[in-house]
């Protein structure tokens, strides 16, 4: 069947869409996509302000469209962080419903984590034991960790790369004060979750999925997107560790010319290496492996184990 995940995030709306059935591995077929920054739209109240909410509508539906010329057979939809903390989500949700007819699950940060190991576990296998898998996304991090499908311990932690700029380096380039300040606040956040972790023991494997983790790879020399999905990439601390105070000397102009880095996200760059190099330094880890499948795939897979294999 043709399935499509429509997932709403803090900085992009995407529609993905597959060529799935039981027991076989999703293969993409189409992806419509929208760069909206919901949580950089966010008032002093922490709300989506109106013309944010006219922006969101007016996405979902082209999302919609695009899903029924390519043949869609059902559409998946859910939110995470930027919708699920947004002061006034009921009304956001509630009126998205009302004018595309498509009713947003808003996950919680823990399931967002969740599914992220599945999916994460399903790409690399039994094989790769004990799993520990970080995600940085917009709005978000999340953590997970264990050996089965249903990882022993996840968390998600408000640490997104959208947010952080947002919140704390308002200049271009960034003031070195807010910089350090940043750091701080990042290491301190990651901190308290690290004995929970810590208790189960080491992990065997670490991957990261996300766009923020694939572009801090790139700059520390991994291979393009275009090599394909199965090429291995790796992060290596000690190359990030090299490149953040380079990004945090960096315009975003600067940064957007960087290999591997998009113009919409090359303002968010610098926060997002700062909680990748945080979490890889509590956690203790030298290399990680970037894993190509993510929460949407997660959401897919799940779905998927739900049909009859017929």
């Amino acid at each position: 069947m043709r399935l499509g995940v429509l997932d709403v995030g803090s900085n992009t709306v995407h529609l993905l869409v597959v060529d799935a059935h039981p027991g076989a591995r999703p293969l993409p077929a189409h992806s419509h996509k929208v760069d909206l920054r919901l949580a950089q739209l966010l008032d002093p109240a922490g709300a989506i302000g109106p013309e944010g909410v006219d922006r969101l509508v007016t996405v979902v539906r082209e999302a919609m469209v695009a899903a029924e010329d390519k043949g869609v057979e059902e559409v998946l939809p859910f939110a995470t962080s930027a919708v699920r903390e947004a002061s006034n989500a009921d009304a956001v949700l509630a009126r998205v419903k009302e004018e595309t007819g498509v009713d947003l699950r808003v996950l919680t940060g823990e399931e967002e984590a969740r599914l992220t190991f599945l999916a994460a576990r399903r790409w690399f296998g039994w094989s790769a034991g004990k799993l520990l898998v970080l995600d940085i996304g917009g709005g978000s991090l999340e953590i997970a960790y264990g050996m089965d499908e249903e990882p022993d311990a996840a968390a998600s932690l408000p640490l997104g790369a959208g947010r952080l700029t947002a919140a704390w380096l308002p200049t271009d380039p960034p003031e070195p004060s807010d910089v350090k300040a940043l750091r701080r606040h990042v290491r301190a956040q990651i901190a308290r979750t690290v004995g929970e972790f810590s208790r189960l023991g080491a992990p065997d494997h670490i991957v990261a999925t996300s766009k923020t983790f694939k572009q801090l790879a790139r700059l520390a020399g991994a291979a393009r997107s275009a090599d394909g999905l199965y090429v291995q990439r790796e992060l290596k601390r000690k190359s990030l560790e090299d490149w953040v105070p380079r990004l945090a000397a960096m315009t975003t102009q600067e940064r957007s010319e960087l290999p591997g880095v998009s113009e919409g996200r090359a303002g968010q760059l610098l926060a997002g290496a700062l909680v990748a190099e945080g979490a890889m330094d509590l956690f203790g880890v030298e290399t990680l492996e970037i894993c190509p499948w993510a929460l949407r795939e997660g959401v897919i897979l799940r779905k998927l184990d739900h049909l009859p294999a017929s």
